[in-house]
């Protein structure tokens, strides 16, 4: 399959759009051609949406959120590092999915962090999207998505969004292509990217076929200085292909059916060090949406991932390296959802509910390698299902007035007997085997907000809690990263998230303003706690404060936009008992201080641009903030051309300073970098 794209030639660059604070501006994902909706909008931003959910309700008004609009792939984009734009949002490594390991691209919101397990809930058309068995998020799966618009919703406890949205929740809403769009882009080090959808009208539907194929040589991760023989290039390659089918069902009724797959290679670069994920999802849903009556959809989908790495042992002084540890991880995800929103009067002000989702899966690994050949093998793994149940009301005028919004939600959760399971290859005695009891709970999560708009200004607060039950990986496998080596730990408890938020925002003529003050404070916060030198474990922290401030700056200046962004977090661990020497510090990988400033062209001539600064501050790399990763300045920037109403070209450069960026500090002082400067150039078609 990854090869089926690589001879896929180019796409036409659309018109600039700029992501808006959607306090202020929200989109209307109706499953058909989307427009951002209020009366005192200054300029036209149309989104096109084919994704198959129910019309976006003002619930989400009360909480900080964004929309992001400028999401077309091809020419190097990605969607983890436009994600990096908005301040607040933070993946686990400040690498992307071309060389960070795949295990280690969680993404959280509001300095929530602690591992790698991500704490905010991703779903693509309403389906959540992290890894069934560890919670990371494989984003090179949405390179070949045509993606109308991601809505963030910063902040817990919508009930709709179900399990999972302790930090906030990130929507990838799809596209359908009424046409042909491709591109060509050839970049630094032999880098190579192409993408192509075309779709149409068959009959009563419609018919969108999405694809893409990259690959690239890849740079040396490791910072110049501190290499050594063993170190080199760290190639990629990833592609993936997708079906999307509409089909009207009657008045006010489709059905869609979508499937997609995808393949990622990449390397860590060191020998042994490949990693291989693969995956198919696949969903079928039935929407009943007709203006002023009763609404519903039905939904079901499942998860299918195989995940291989391999891992080095590297000699000191970089010289040489031994395979350490091979893995494979099989997972799949199961679910389903049933919306129902009753005509009252000639509004839909209440939903209801109720959802399932199922993940099973386990870890295949062989370590103890002498002359090559490993000498244990272990097996570890489980399943767990949460089945719950929701109800939301939501009043009050769209744009001006008085709107409220009261959520609630109840879930039912089990954890299914897990396993763990080493013994030497070849025969041999069992070294260990281990059964973990079969556990389960109720967790209850919901939310409160209300929202004032006059004129420009509007004002908004919230208070929410939300929950999250540890991931197949959290409870049942250990795992080392160099000398590093962390426990799981079978015992772990659900995460529990209380929070609150106020804001206040004002819109006049071309100018937006936004800030949000935020507290939470997530009490069992799973964490690798240390132990020993060199031994860590997964435990639950008695609690993560954080606490903090969001700012949004827009302003229009003739034909482009200025914006700005900026998040405070404060962020601190509450630990007691074994984790007592964590009390007080900043989580791992969360840094005080993060923002961007950007500008884009947003008229409808020929020539259009971009230039993005983004800054990270310094964070700590481990638990106990004995290694600092230092803060970051980097510069995005692209011309365009377009031509001809179907051709353009365009010249796009990531990292133009050629910034250090840490990614990762190591015990042994060894710096691993993020993407370096990186160019490309490339042309766009569409007809």
């Amino acid at each position: 399959m990854i090869r089926l794209l690589a001879g896929t030639a180019v796409l036409a660059l659309p018109a600039a759009a700029v992501a808006q604070e959607a306090s202020e501006l929200e989109p209307d994902f109706d499953g058909g051609c989307c427009v951002w909706l209020g009366q005192r909008i200054a300029r036209d931003v149309i989104i096109v949406n084919g994704s198959g959910q129910l019309r976006r309700t003002n619930s989400d008004r009360v909480q900080g959120s964004v929309v992001i609009s400028d999401v077309q792939p091809g020419l190097g984009v990605r969607v983890e590092n436009r994600l990096r734009d908005e301040a607040g949002i933070v993946q686990f490594r400040r690498s992307d999915g071309r060389s960070a390991h795949p295990t280690s691209q969680g993404v959280t919101l509001r300095g929530l962090g602690g591992n790698a397990s991500s704490r905010a809930l991703v779903t693509l058309d309403g389906v959540p999207q992290s890894d069934p068995f560890g919670g990371w998020v494989a984003w090179s799966a949405y390179d070949a998505v045509g993606l109308g618009g991601i809505v963030v919703t910063r902040g817990g406890g919508s009930g709709a969004d179900g399990p999972g949205a302790l930090a906030g929740t990130i929507g990838l809403h799809s596209t359908m292509t009424d046409g042909v769009e491709a591109s060509l882009a050839y970049g630094s080090r032999d880098g190579w990217d192409a993408s192509a959808s075309v779709g149409g009208q068959v009959g009563g539907g419609q018919v969108a076929v999405d694809g893409r194929y990259s690959r690239g040589d890849g740079f040396i991760p490791v910072a110049q200085g501190q290499r050594g023989a063993a170190d080199r290039a760290a190639p990629y390659e990833q592609g993936g292909l997708g079906l999307r089918l509409r089909f009207d069902a009657g008045d006010s009724s489709r059905i869609e059916a979508s499937v997609r797959g995808f393949s990622d290679q990449r390397d860590r670069g060191v020998d042994f060090t490949t990693s291989k994920t693969g995956g198919v999802d696949a969903s079928v849903r039935f929407v009943h949406d007709p203006a002023g009556a009763t609404q519903w959809l039905a939904l079901g989908y499942i998860q299918l991932r195989d995940f291989e790495s391999g891992f080095a042992s590297v000699a000191a002084g970089r010289g040489s390296a031994n395979p350490a540890l091979f893995q494979r991880i099989p997972a799949t995800g199961l679910g389903g959802r049933f919306e129902l929103r009753p005509a009252i009067g000639d509004a839909n002000p209440l939903r209801i509910g109720a959802d399932w989702r199922r993940t099973v899966g386990r870890t295949e690994e062989d370590f103890f390698f002498t002359d090559g050949v490993p000498g244990r093998h272990r097996s570890a793994g489980g399943s767990s299902d949460t089945v719950g149940a929701f109800a939301e009301w939501t009043s009050g005028n769209q744009y001006d007035g008085f709107l409220w919004t009261l959520s609630g939600r109840v879930d039912r959760w089990w954890l299914g007997t897990g396993y763990r399971l080493e013994r030497n290859r070849g025969g041999g005695p069992v070294i260990t085997d281990l059964g973990f009891a079969a556990r389960q709970g109720w967790e209850a999560s919901g939310r409160a907000g209300v929202r004032w708009t006059s004129d420009s200004v509007s004002l908004r607060a919230a208070a929410y809690r939300g929950w999250r039950l540890p991931t197949l990986n959290e409870l049942y496998r250990p795992f080392r990263v160099g000398a590093e080596t962390t426990l799981a730990n079978e015992m772990l408890k659900p995460e529990r998230l209380w929070g609150g938020e106020v804001g206040a925002g004002w819109e006049s003529g071309g100018t937006i303003l936004s800030v949000t003050l935020f507290a939470n404070r997530l009490t069992n916060a799973i964490a690798n706690v240390t132990l020993a030198p060199n031994l860590n474990q997964r435990q639950n922290l008695d609690a993560i404060d954080s606490k903090g401030v969001e700012v949004m700056a827009e302003q229009r200046i003739g034909p482009a936009t200025l914006r700005a962004t900026y998040a405070f977090t404060d962020a601190e661990v509450d630990a007691s008992g074994g984790a007592a020497m964590l009390d007080g510090r900043r989580p791992a990988q969360i840094a005080k201080h993060g923002g961007s400033v950007s500008l884009r062209s947003n008229a409808q001539g020929p020539l259009g641009g971009f230039a993005t600064l983004r800054y990270i501050g310094e964070q700590n790399e481990d638990d106990l903030g004995l290694l600092a990763l230092d803060d970051a300045l980097t510069l995005d920037a692209g011309l365009s051309w377009r031509f001809s109403e179907a051709v353009s070209i365009e010249a796009r450069g990531e990292n133009l300073f050629d910034a250090l960026v840490p990614a990762a500090i190591f015990s042994s002082g060894i710096v691993e970098r993020a993407t370096p400067r990186t160019l490309w150039i490339g042309a766009r078609l569409s007809f």
